[in-house]
């Protein structure tokens, strides 16, 4: 999915995700959130009083958004290691590489989708996958329903701690003010 850098647009301007970040996190869980990176990366601390980092690519919003989203959701035993210990295929995957990424992507984007509605930001669900060889191998329905689905179960039993903090610093600083448990998730926002 190609994306636009937006940080020429005050509103959603990847500095203040970065912002509210900090202010959640940093103190608390010694982590930091920067853009800038060709590629995201989380880096943990390699030395005692050293921060973790938490990269997002270029200045892109949706980039940053992804990226804390897959923080907030890590255990403790996988923020310790190098991107998560989570495998990456670029572009090209094979047909079960595809599967498997996007198994593992459904609660990432379903928490990137509530952060995006406190911003009042739109979500997009992204397969990263542009040169798929087998475009047949992705079920593009199913997964937004999976997405739809994991949506639908955390506004019932709640978000994740780190997560529920994330969304509702993010409410304060947009303005939007808004409960997770009154948000209105459909299959119709997923369609691109």
């Amino acid at each position: 999915m190609a994306e636009t850098p937006i940080s020429s647009c005050e509103t959603h301007s990847s500095s203040r995700l970065q912002k509210v970040f900090q202010q959640c996190f940093t103190q608390k869980w010694n982590t930091r959130l920067l853009g800038g990176a060709d590629e995201p990366l989380y880096q943990p601390a390699t030395k005692s009083g050293a921060r973790h980092m938490l990269y997002y690519r270029e200045d892109y919003f949706a980039s940053a958004l992804h990226e804390v989203a897959h923080w907030c959701i890590a255990g403790p035993m996988r923020r310790q290691k190098t991107d998560f210990d989570y495998w990456y295929a670029a572009d090209g995957r094979s047909r079960l590489q595809q599967q498997a990424f996007q198994a593992a992507e459904i609660k990432p984007q379903a928490l990137e989708w509530f952060f995006s509605r406190a911003c009042s930001y739109r979500f997009q669900v992204s397969l990263d996958n542009l040169a798929m060889e087998y475009p047949e191998a992705v079920d593009l329905v199913e997964f937004q329903s999976s997405l739809l689905r994991q949506a639908r179960s955390w506004q019932q039993s709640g978000l994740p701690e780190r997560a529920g903090l994330f969304f509702e610093a993010l409410c304060r600083e947009f303005a939007t003010e808004v409960r997770a448990e009154d948000l209105q998730f459909s299959l119709a926002e997923l369609v691109t």
